[in-house]
């Protein structure tokens, strides 16, 4: 569950859009959520860049018609925070949040606030290391960053409340992707 909208499994698909305002602007991303509310979206993400952007992402949510989800990039402890000030879902990605050990504090925020992680990974952010290998496609680097994920959040911390995601720079390779991950 995204805040009250079910996702996966039997859930039917449900619409979700990207917030585009200053990430520190209350009323410009609440304006925008109430015009994608109206044109039948049920979850927005939002991207919090910055720590010093946190009051705002809980203003946002407080007032959010819609499921608010905390889109982090780099900093662990933004999406720690995030999860304490009301967001409905996390959204981090393997490539940058800093690695594995930078992951339990934030499942544990998560489980703590009752909220999934979605694990998305992308071709442009890839684990280093990862990148690196000559030996596997861009859709088998992009499944084994999520794969490596998802067995950790499950096997280590006995978390499942998870969502994955995938996107390349093509269609193609996103298609193989989600083939592969299937």
């Amino acid at each position: 569950m995204v805040g009250n909208v079910p996702v996966g499994g039997g859930a039917p698909v449900a619409v979700q859009s990207m917030l585009n305002a200053a990430p520190d602007d209350v009323a410009a991303n609440l304006a925008q959520i109430e015009a994608l509310a109206e044109a039948g979206c049920e979850i927005v993400r939002m991207a919090i860049p910055r720590r010093n952007c946190l009051d705002a992402f809980e203003a946002v949510c407080a007032a959010s018609p819609l499921p608010v989800v905390a889109d982090i990039h780099f900093d662990a402890r933004i999406a720690i925070e995030a999860a304490r000030r009301g967001a409905a879902k996390l959204r981090i990605n393997p490539g940058n949040i800093g690695g594995l050990e930078a992951t339990r504090a934030v499942i544990a925020a998560a489980r703590a606030a009752g909220i999934p992680i979605r694990i998305g990974v992308n071709a442009g952010s890839l684990d280093d290391a990862l990148a690196a290998r000559d030996d596997l496609t861009l859709p088998e680097k992009l499944v084994a960053s999520a794969v490596e994920y998802v067995r950790f959040f499950e096997d280590e911390c006995d978390f499942r409340d998870i969502v994955v995601s995938a996107k390349a720079h093509d269609v193609q390779t996103t298609i193989d992707t989600y083939r592969l991950l299937a």
